[in-house]
């Protein structure tokens, strides 16, 4: 079975020569308050997004509380509260589900998410959202991953953390259900996450060796917000639409500053709208691939390239040498590549110095 490419999601096209797919993910940044994910959703939605997206998890469901009693390692070690504590508080609602998604339905912007229990899968299938997401910690999850394809909507796995083989586990798990609409991502798990361990080409290789639709999880940000990224956050997703990535996901705050686990490595509104401006700007540079010259060199090629040119007074009948003959700019008259078939034909009229050779001098 292979898998489509383009996928569908909503009633957008996803893939190669479509407009790269821009997902908007809030994760915890809604801060408690519905009002304030319908305002982030709005504000996504204005800078240009595609998609708007959360995550449903309830904490006892997704970490064990004997098991990060005395552990707290990479990025969490900068957590004040304990892990389970922080999970707790970042809980999505799920009576608020339904209304988020209605209101994203109203103002315009694919809305779905990542569940991280079964429960949460069959919430979302009655919400109907368009697709569904796996974020990297359940790469190797396999029971889940078969779960949600199962209900045979697009389904976006990022693949941080994981190698080839993890990934080729999940994709054959995907392709055992029949689902054919799987999308790949890239991801450094890490927040925020260094452009220097960004491996974009290895999205490159998935999409080689999976023939799915590739894209890019990017946690990566500016130095001011502790990252190493020269461009702000926008040189990840940018190489990744260059290199052929047709989906790319950021965390998204309007305030970098706001307390919880999720804002300090989030870009801003003006940061997203930023990015989805400098992707169209990359999809329109990157053209279509066909070697040609552009419009605009309609005049320029005139005035750049060279053409034949007398450099002696050519008398009519007299035979063309080599030494008669001078490429000069313009491009006006018969062009080099022509010299063989001008060499040794007879002028058919006079030719003074300086004046281009045009074809009826010739042929």
């Amino acid at each position: 079975m292979k898998f489509n490419n383009p996928i569908k999601i909503g009633k957008r096209l996803v893939g190669p020569g479509h407009p790269t797919y821009v997902i908007a993910e809030i994760g915890s940044n809604f801060d408690g308050s519905l009002e304030r994910a319908k305002k982030l959703a709005k504000l996504c939605k204005d800078a240009g997004a595609d998609a708007y997206k959360i995550q449903n998890f309830l904490a006892p469901q997704i970490v064990s509380e004997e098991g990060f009693k005395n552990l707290k390692i990479g990025y969490q070690s900068t957590w004040k509260e304990s892990v389970v504590e922080v999970y707790r508080k970042a809980e999505f609602p799920r009576a608020w589900v339904k209304e988020l998604s209605d209101y994203c339905k109203k103002i315009g912007i694919d809305f779905f998410s990542s569940p991280w229990d079964t429960e949460a899968v069959e919430l979302l299938e009655k919400v109907g959202v368009p697709a569904y997401k796996i974020g990297s910690g359940e790469l190797d999850n396999l029971e889940f991953i078969r779960y949600v394809a199962k209900t045979g909507k697009p389904i976006i796995i990022s693949t941080g953390t994981g190698t080839l083989v993890d990934v080729s586990a999940a994709v054959h798990v995907v392709k055992k259900t029949g689902n054919k609409n799987l999308a790949l991502l890239q991801c450094t798990v890490n927040y925020p996450a260094s452009v220097k361990e960004a491996n974009l080409k290895a999205m490159v290789s998935m999409g080689k060796k999976f023939s799915t639709v590739v894209g890019y999880s990017d946690h990566s940000i500016g130095k001011e917000g502790g990252s190493d990224d020269p461009l702000g956050g926008l040189l990840v997703p940018l190489g990744a639409v260059a290199l052929g990535g047709c989906i790319v996901e950021k965390h998204v705050t309007d305030d970098r500053t706001r307390k919880g686990p999720d804002h300090s490595f989030a870009i801003t509104i003006p940061e997203l709208r930023h990015m989805v401006q400098s992707i169209r700007a990359m999809e329109a540079a990157l053209g279509d691939g066909i070697k040609r010259p552009m419009p605009s060199e309609k005049e320029t090629v005139i005035s750049m390239r060279r053409g034949m040119f007398a450099t002696m007074d050519i008398a009519k009948g007299e035979t063309f040498a080599r030494n008669m003959i001078a490429y000069l700019r313009p491009a006006v008259g018969l062009r080099p590549p022509m010299i063989g078939k001008v060499i040794g034909k007879k002028a058919k009229r006079t030719i003074t110095a300086g004046q281009p050779i045009c074809t009826k001098d010739v042929f």
